[in-house]
């Protein structure tokens, strides 16, 4: 292995030692990457193709040995850490330049229990392999909107989905997790064992350790859910928007929505609501028909499916990887009046097909959880309300940013200033963090004193170990 120069946590290079790094490699199972040596490039890359990072080393460890000797070995050096699970957050918490990234992706394993309705998966699972494991039982747990996000990632920092109205965020679902500290200790994190932690990872994000693997609540979900778009013309966003938000304030827990502002495949630009409800086929027919009638849409691809299916609709438009990405998020009350205008204007200058709005509720059990009940704490009735900007050519990155941030200078003062933190861009305020824990933010900054208090943890929704 050629010299390998390296970032510490203080922000300083330095050059590890051959013979330190060459025992590191012996002691891992998986392998162990830098710059130069085969499957490097491929395994560096993260979904957002606008994040190009360059990591000293990356371990690819599969198993919880590996992730204990990666730590331990970060520790040693002082080196600045990032985690890997999906990948797919946009900010790139995943990866680093220079540091070393702790690469959960061949770490695949699956168990369902059907006869409890659990199930155990490790932390470089994502949702799609998740879903086809548990849905074998006609079960599953809420996930997120397209089938490519890590489960890891999601659950952290909450977990909102198209099931969260009818079974609460992902992080409610979370039974117990096994987790490497900065120690590099290993640890069970439950209701019953280290309670304070398992509090904290319930919404905390990536902050207070290493998670190799989930258990979950299944709940019956399917075999066939009712799901699909209804497309309208952009000339019409206005109205569909005011509509998007008078329906959706009555939803029913087993239904949600979600409304875009977008271009079609064919250069068409559209507002879609993409429309989902777990239970019997004819409720759902009922429930969603004044959505599919409103207009009328001139499109209705509405219709059963199996949940694996529902959870794609969203993978071409959102989830492609090495799509150059930049994406700008916060929770509004409401879909104000002036608030859709502001929308509509944006989307009237995408600088992109591929750019979007894209806004959906947060209702029904998701709410219903006090907030101090887990690390996440947003139990309101909120949008989340998205600017997405998506292009392809790198040498385009900046009039695409431009565009998300002057539109979202717009958006926000129309905003509560919160944001589901795994929306959150590598740009935002810590302030913003500080705020979107709101009164659980004190008790995150001790807990993390307890279990982090160099911050080894750092490339995340960064909460500091100390006020």
């Amino acid at each position: 292995m050629a010299e390998v120069i390296a970032t510490t946590m203080t922000g300083h290079t330095t050059p590890l030692d051959a013979t330190a790094v060459t025992a590191f490699q012996a002691r891992l199972r998986g392998a162990l990457l830098s710059p130069g040596a085969d499957g490097y490039d491929a395994a560096r890359k993260v979904w957002n193709g606008n994040i190009d990072r360059r990591p000293a080393l990356i371990a690819r460890c599969t198993g919880v040995a590996d992730v204990m000797e990666a730590v331990h070995f970060a520790r040693t050096h002082q080196l600045l850490v990032a985690v890997r699970g999906g990948g797919h957050n946009a900010a790139g918490h995943a990866t680093c330049d220079g540091g070393i990234v702790i690469d959960l992706t061949p770490m695949k394993g699956i168990h369902v229990d059907p006869q409890h309705r659990t199930a155990y998966a490790q932390g470089g699972v994502t949702w799609a392999e998740f879903d086809r494991e548990t849905q074998v039982f006609g079960l599953a747990t809420p996930g997120g909107n397209v089938s490519n996000t890590g489960i890891a990632g999601l659950t952290l920092g909450g977990g909102l989905g198209s099931l969260s109205g009818q079974y609460g965020l992902s992080c409610d679902n979370l039974l117990s997790a096994e987790v490497i500290t900065a120690e590099g200790a290993f640890l069970k994190a439950s209701a019953a064992e280290n309670p304070d932690l398992f509090w904290a990872l319930r919404g905390g994000g990536g902050n207070f350790g290493i998670v190799t693997a989930f258990e979950f609540q299944l709940h019956p979900v399917g075999p066939l859910v009712l799901g699909g778009m209804v497309m309208h013309p952009m000339a019409r966003a206005k109205e569909v928007l005011g509509f998007c938000q008078e329906f959706c304030s009555s939803l029913p827990d087993e239904a949600w929505a979600l409304v875009a502002l977008m271009t079609s495949p064919d250069g068409m630009p559209m507002v879609a609501m993409l429309l989902s409800h777990n239970g019997p086929v004819d409720e759902g027919e009922r429930v969603l028909a004044p959505a599919r009638t409103f207009g009328p849409p001139v499109a209705d691809l509405v219709q059963p499916m199996p949940y694996v299916a529902r959870q794609t609709i969203l993978d071409a438009g959102f989830a492609e990887h090495g799509v150059q990405r930049y994406w700008k998020s916060g929770f509004a009350k409401k879909l104000s009046d002036d608030l859709i205008d502001v929308l509509v204007e944006g989307a009237a200058h995408f600088p992109s097909a591929l750019s979007s709005i894209a806004c959906y509720p947060i209702h029904g059990a998701a709410i219903r959880v006090a907030p101090e009940a887990t690390a996440y704490a947003l139990r309101e009735a909120f949008w989340d309300v998205n600017a997405v900007a998506q292009w392809l050519a790198p040498a385009e990155s900046d009039q695409h940013i431009t565009w998300a941030r002057q539109l979202w200078a717009q958006i926000e003062p129309r905003t509560t200033g919160t944001a589901y933190t795994n929306h959150m861009a590598g740009d935002d305020r810590p302030e913003r963090v500080r705020a979107s824990y709101g009164q659980n933010y004190e008790r995150l900054v001790a807990l993390k004193h307890k279990y982090d208090p160099a911050n080894f943890f750092r490339l995340n929704p960064n909460i500091k170990p100390t006020v």
